[in-house]
Formats: structure tokens, sequence, C-alpha cells
């Protein structure tokens, strides 16, 4: 009988070869599963002040970024959820985080936020070859850009960073304070012409995090998991899936 006869009819009746189980686990290692979530759409967000925005996004499920995908380097992982819902005009995403150490050092948008405490959006539209990523820090300090794969990163011009909205916990100023836990929360809303959307797709494919690179508790966490070698969130083959 050929090799491969042998080998299916193994398979049929239900058993394993020793190399075929190795095989199988390093697979399911390296191909993480892509999270699924459905975004609300809720058209009274919009006329909410900031205030109000918060307390309605916090009646909704709260996502956990709990992927701590270096463990060995970086096993630090504050306590941080996302909440997500949407006007049909912008997406809003509301960060609550708690953990050690604060950092707020990068004060002009478009700076090295993520070397502060900061959470971070990555998004990618189905059809177009780029993803879009925003950065900010705890006291809103942003960074955003767009970026094809195999290409440098197109930073978004001062007039579309003013189009995103940023409300933070913390009063606006600078801190580096390696002791101590802190609490605090930010809320995120993007317009979909940031996204070169005039209405949503059935879905998006995205990541959120939390990381802090200078910190004192340096930390990369992620929603959607990430199997790769070193910290590195700009890897839209990892990204999730939101549903409208």
């Amino acid at each position: 009988m050929p090799h491969r006869h042998f080998l299916l009819l193994i398979l049929l009746m239900g058993l394993q070869l020793p190399w075929i189980k190795s095989t199988q686990s390093i697979y399911s290692q390296t191909i993480p599963t892509m999270k699924q979530l459905v975004v609300p759409t809720c058209p009274e967000l919009g006329s909410l002040n900031a205030t109000e925005q918060k307390d309605f996004l916090r009646q909704l499920p709260a996502q956990a970024l709990d992927c701590v995908n270096w463990p060995d380097r970086f096993p630090y992982a504050p306590a941080t959820t996302f909440r997500i819902a949407t006007d049909a005009k912008s997406l809003y995403i509301y960060y609550e985080t708690r953990g050690l150490g604060l950092r707020a050092v990068a004060l002009e948008d478009n700076g090295p936020v993520w070397e502060d405490s900061c959470v971070e959006f990555f998004v990618q539209v189905p059809g177009q070859d780029c993803y879009r990523n925003f950065e900010v820090n705890c006291i809103g300090t942003l960074l955003a850009s767009e970026k094809t794969p195999g290409s440098t990163s197109k930073r978004f011009t001062t007039e579309a960073l003013q189009s995103i909205q940023r409300y933070s916990s913390l009063e606006r100023k600078p801190m580096d304070i390696s002791d101590g836990e802190f609490e605090w929360n930010l809320l995120l809303i993007i317009p979909l012409e940031c996204l070169q959307l005039q209405t949503l797709p059935e879905s998006l494919r995205a990541n959120f995090y939390k990381c802090g690179d200078k910190t004192s508790h340096p930390h990369y966490l992620s929603w959607n998991p990430i199997t790769f070698e070193k910290p590195n969130f700009h890897l839209p083959e990892f990204f999730g899936e939101l549903r409208f």
C-alpha cells in the first residue's frame, strides 16, 4: 500500500502518529484564533457630552486586554479593558486601566506616545491595503498614522488629528511616576472620515492595545493574541474582527 494511503487509513481510524500530534501543536501556537466582537450602533451618543458618553459606554460589556504575548520578557499586565460603540458617524472607544506607575512625557501630537502610559487602536478597512493606528497616552496626546505593510508610515495632518476627540480622566500635565498604583480612563472618538469611510462596512479588522515602553513597568498587552518573536503591534495578520 502506498505511504499516503497508509497514513490516510490511520487518520480515518482515529489514530495519531506522534509526529502528527507535534505538528498540530506547533501550528496551533503560531496561528491564533481571530476574535470577533459585535459593535452596537447607538445614535444617541452624538448628542451627549463626554461625561455622558463615558457613562453610556460603561453600560456595555467590557472587553479585556489580557493577552500577555511576551511573558518571558514582559510579564507585567495592568488591568485594562475597552468598550466600543458607534453612532454611525464615529467610533467611540472607552478604555479603563489600573496599574503601577504613570508616565506622560509626550505633550505634542504625533510624538512618541507609546513610550508613555498608552492605549492604542489599530484598524484595517476590508479592501484597503493600508491600516491605521491611533495611539494615545494617558493625558490625551495622540499619534495617528496610515501605513501600508512594507512602506513607511504617513502621519495624520494637524487638521485630521484635531478632528479626533480624546477625553482623559487625568489632568493634562507632564508626569513620570514610578511608584504607586493609578487608575485612569480615556475616551477616544474617531470620525469615519479618518478611515476614508462615509458609512460603516459590515466589518472592520482591528486590534486594541495597552503599552508603555519607558514606564517603570514596561508592558505590551493586546485584545487579539500576537504570536511573534518580539513586541510588535504593526502586524495586521493578527487583527481580530469588529462586526456592525
